[in-house]
C-alpha cells in the first residue's frame, strides 16, 4: 500500500519521519484493544489508572497516567500468579504508541499459544530464542553497531537519534523492574541520559516479544500525528510532511452515464407530437368568407 491510500482514515496533518521520533498518540487505546479482543479483563481506578489482566492473571498490563513516574504502560508475566515477576517491561509516556501496540499484539498472540511462550527465557546460541535476534530488524535498516561503555552492546539509528542497548552481566532483578537499570532499554532523542522516550525489558523477556517491538521501529514507514502536538519535543529532529487532503474518487462508468443524462434535454410527452400516416384522413377545407 503506497503512503496516502489511507489518507482518509488517518489521525493527524502530518507525516513523522523516521518514526522513532513521532511520540505518542497520547491515548491508550490502540495498544489496550488487542488485548480486550482476546477476552482480557479491563478494571479501572478513580484516578484514571487503567489495569488489563490475562484471564489466568499470569500477564497483567497497567496503563498509569497518574502513575508514581513517567512509566505510563507497565506489562508484567508471572510463572505463578502470587509471586514475584518473571519479566517486566515498560515503556514512558512519549513512546509512539504504536510501539506498544506491537507488543500488545505480540503477548495477546503469545498468550494464546500457552506459557511456554510468553515465558520462553532468551538462550544465547539458540535458533529460535537468541536475544540478538531482536537486534535484526534494526540492522536490516542501517542501523550501526555501537560500544558505548564496558559491558553494553548496542546500535544506533542511521541519524543518531535512537538507540538500543543490551546490558552484559548480573543485573538487580528489582531494580530491572522499576528503574531503567534493566537488560534492555530503547530509547530516542539527542542522548540516553535525557531520552525524549525509553523503553525498558528485564532479563527473562521472550524474544519474540522484543522482536516485535524493533521491527515496529525498524519500519521505514512514517506515523501520522498532529503537528501541534508533536513540534514541542522534535523539531529541528523530525523530517514533517504534510497529509495530502483526500482526493474525490474516481469516477465509475455507471456515473459518467447518470452525468450524461442529467445534461440530456427532457423529451415532449408523445402526445404533443402529431404524426401523419397513410390511414390519416385528408385536413377539411376550411370555411369561406
Amino acid at each position: 500500500m503506497s503512503l496516502h491510500d489511507d489518507r482518509h482514515t488517518l489521525d493527524g496533518d502530518v507525516f513523522v519521519s523516521p518514526r522513532h521520533l513521532a511520540g505518542s498518540t497520547c491515548t491508550g487505546d490502540p495498544a489496550l484493544v488487542p488485548l480486550l479482543d482476546h477476552g482480557w479483563d479491563l478494571q479501572y481506578d478513580d484516578l484514571g489508572n487503567v489495569y488489563v489482566n490475562a484471564p489466568d492473571r499470569r500477564v497483567r498490563l497497567g496503563y498509569l497516567p497518574e502513575g508514581e513516574d513517567d512509566g505510563l504502560w507497565r506489562i508484567n508475566a508471572y510463572k505463578d500468579p502470587f509471586g514475584p515477576p518473571t519479566w517486566g517491561v515498560c515503556f514512558n509516556d512519549r513512546v509512539p504508541t504504536e510501539f506498544v501496540q506491537a507488543f500488545t499484539t505480540a503477548i495477546a498472540t503469545a498468550y494464546e499459544q500457552g506459557p511456554d511462550t510468553y515465558l520462553a527465557r532468551p538462550v544465547s546460541g539458540t535458533d529460535e530464542h537468541d536475544p540478538f535476534l531482536a537486534v535484526v530488524p534494526l540492522l536490516q535498516q542501517g542501523w550501526q553497531i555501537d560500544r558505548p561503555r564496558w559491558g553494553v552492546f548496542a546500535v544506533q539509528a542511521p541519524d543518531g537519534l535512537a538507540g538500543l542497548e543490551f546490558t552484559t552481566g548480573d543485573l538487580d532483578p528489582e531494580a530491572e523492574l522499576t528503574t531503567r537499570d534493566a537488560r534492555w532499554q530503547l530509547w530516542a532523542g539527542k542522548s540516553i541520559d535525557r531520552p525524549v522516550w525509553y523503553a525498558t525489558a528485564s532479563t527473562d523477556t521472550p524474544v519474540a516479544l522484543l522482536t516485535a517491538v524493533t521491527q515496529c521501529v525498524a519500519d521505514p514507514t512514517p506515523l501520522p500525528r498532529w503537528r501541534q502536538e508533536t513540534l514541542s519535543y522534535i523539531e529541528g529532529m523530525a523530517q514533517l510532511t504534510p497529509i495530502i487532503p483526500p482526493q474525490p474518487p474516481a469516477p465509475t462508468p455507471l456515473d459518467v452515464q447518470r452525468a450524461a443524462a442529467s445534461r440530456r434535454p427532457a423529451a415532449l410527452p408523445a402526445a404533443s407530437v402529431p404524426r401523419w400516416s397513410t390511414t390519416s384522413r385528408p385536413a377539411l377545407p376550411s370555411p369561406r368568407r
